[in-house]
C-alpha cells in the first residue's frame, strides 16, 4: 500500500510539472512608461511553449490607499488587440495606447493584465492546467516628472512585529527592492530579498518585515534600490514599546 501511495505521488507530481512546462507565455519588457511625447507603445507576448496559447489582455487604473494597492477597471488605457492567439513559436506585439493628454501633474499608474485562457476542451480528464497571469506596470509620465520620487521612511513597531512605512511626495513613482539595514556597529541584516514592492506618487505604503522590532533599536541605515539605483537611507531609532 505505501508502495502504491508513492507511485501515486510520483505520478501527480509529472502531471504537475508537465502541465507547468508546457505554458510557454512569455512577456517583455515587465514594465513600461510612456513619455509625456509618448502616445502609444507595446508589449511583446510569445508562446515558448509546445502547444498554442490563447490569452485575454485588460488594463486597470493602479492606484494606492491606506498603504494598499487598487485596481479599477479603465478606458484611459487602450490595448490593442484585447485577445491573442499564439502558435507555438509565435509572437504578437500588444499596444499600449493612451487616449487623452499625458497627465499634468504627477505620473499615472496602470496594471496591464495578461490571462492565458484554457485551451478549449481541457478539463479534468486531461489532467492539473495551470493558467498564468502576468500583470505589467504601466507608467504614464507627465510633462514635469524629471525629479524622481521624494521619499520619506519610518520604521514603526506594532505588537511584536515591525513594519515599514514609506511616503513618496514626488511625482513619479518609486519601485523599492533588495532592502538591508545596517545597524550603529555596521552589522547588516537582510530584510527582504529581490522586489519589496512600489510606491506611487502622492501614496504611502506599508510593509510588514520579519525582523523583530529589537534589530531597529539603535537606529542605522536602510540600504536599498530605488527604481534601480542604490540608496541609503537613516533610519531613527524605532519607536519603544508602550
Amino acid at each position: 500500500m505505501m508502495r502504491l501511495k508513492q507511485l501515486a505521488l510520483l505520478a501527480l507530481a509529472g502531471i504537475l510539472q508537465t502541465s507547468a512546462l508546457a505554458s510557454g507565455l512569455q512577456v517583455a519588457p515587465t514594465t513600461l512608461t510612456l513619455q509625456a511625447t509618448q502616445n502609444a507603445d507595446g508589449l511583446w507576448l510569445s508562446n515558448t511553449g509546445d502547444t498554442p496559447i490563447s490569452a485575454q489582455v485588460r488594463v486597470y487604473r493602479w492606484t494606492q490607499e491606506s498603504g494598499e494597492d487598487k485596481e479599477t477597471p479603465s478606458r484611459e488605457v487602450l490595448v490593442s488587440p484585447p485577445m491573442i492567439q499564439l502558435a507555438v513559436n509565435d509572437r504578437q506585439l500588444v499596444r499600449i495606447i493612451r487616449t487623452g493628454a499625458p497627465p499634468s501633474e504627477a505620473e499615472a499608474a496602470y496594471r496591464v493584465v495578461i490571462d492565458e485562457l484554457p485551451l478549449p476542451g481541457s478539463g479534468p480528464t486531461k489532467g492539473v492546467q495551470f493558467v498564468l497571469r502576468y500583470s505589467v506596470p504601466v507608467f504614464m509620465a507627465s510633462a514635469d516628472s524629471a525629479a524622481g520620487p521624494q521619499l520619506s521612511w519610518k520604521m514603526r513597531r506594532e505588537g511584536e512585529r515591525t513594519v515599514l512605512e514609506v511616503a513618496n511626495t514626488g511625482r513619479v513613482h518609486a519601485q523599492l527592492a533588495d532592502l538591508q539595514f545596517a545597524d550603529a556597529r555596521g552589522k547588516k541584516t537582510e530584510l527582504h530579498g529581490g522586489l519589496l514592492g512600489y510606491v506611487l506618487p502622492g501614496a504611502q505604503m506599508r510593509w510588514q518585515l520579519k525582523v523583530p522590532p529589537a534589530a531597529f533599536s539603535g537606529g542605522g541605515t536602510l540600504e536599498t534600490l530605488i527604481n534601480g539605483s542604490a540608496t541609503q537611507q537613516n533610519i531613527p531609532p524605532i519607536e519603544p514599546a508602550r
